[in-house]
């Protein structure tokens, strides 16, 4: 092997990530170093959901907090993604941080977040993506550009002065893991690739080691 095979490899495989027992703690581990190296949006992560004839959707959002109760994005409760999750609150989601050449994968439960967790969250978004949410009636068709230029204008006028509410229909999720998924690039597709998975949040995780 050359020494330019050799220092790939050795980049790719410094910390024997396989090495860890809680995926949370790897999760964070990982996030952080995509928060340093990635040049848009670390948070960024593919949702999939289905519809009422179980016909896979996806879409990207942004995660906008995670815990060890799970991974929570926001939304209108009546675009496409609301309406699938009302009816199967079952979801996955893909991070790909392509500056590390890295995965994570997550499948779960969905829950609906507090009114209260909406309202702060919703309170630190900036003004014209607040208006936004109230003029936006989102996945329903749109007849221009134009129209929802004029919807915008109609709602700024409205909170021209003080703050502006959150809207009724405009809320969050938390996907719950069950299922994680690491993976990581290796030279020729040899990558390395681990599952954490468990069926309740009050079992221990169980970890396996997985093929390319």
């Amino acid at each position: 092997m050359s020494d330019t095979s050799t220092k790939h490899q050795s980049q790719l495989t410094s910390g024997d990530f396989t090495a860890s027992e809680n995926p949370f703690e790897l999760f964070a581990e990982w996030f952080a170093e995509a928060n340093a190296s990635e040049p848009n949006d670390p948070n960024a992560m593919a949702l999939a959901t289905v519809d009422s004839d179980g016909l896979p959707d996806v879409r990207m959002v942004l995660m906008k907090g995670y815990d060890t109760d799970g991974f929570v994005f926001y939304s209108h409760i009546a675009s496409q993604k609301g309406r699938e999750l009302a009816a199967t609150p079952k979801a996955a989601l893909l991070f790909h941080w392509k500056s590390l050449r890295r995965q994570v994968r997550i499948r779960g439960a969905v829950t609906p977040v507090t009114e209260a967790e909406a309202d702060a969250y919703f309170a630190t978004r900036p003004k014209q993506a607040q208006i936004g949410a109230w003029a936006s009636k989102q996945s329903q068709p749109l007849e221009s550009r134009f129209a929802f230029e004029q919807a915008i204008a109609k709602v700024a006028a409205r909170y021209l002065i003080g703050e502006v509410p959150r809207p009724p229909g405009w809320s969050g999720w938390r996907i719950t893991p069950s299922r994680f998924e690491f993976w990581h690039d290796r030279p020729f597709r040899l990558h390395d690739r681990i599952e954490f998975s468990r069926d309740t949040p009050a079992q221990p995780w169980t970890k396996t080691r997985l093929y390319p």
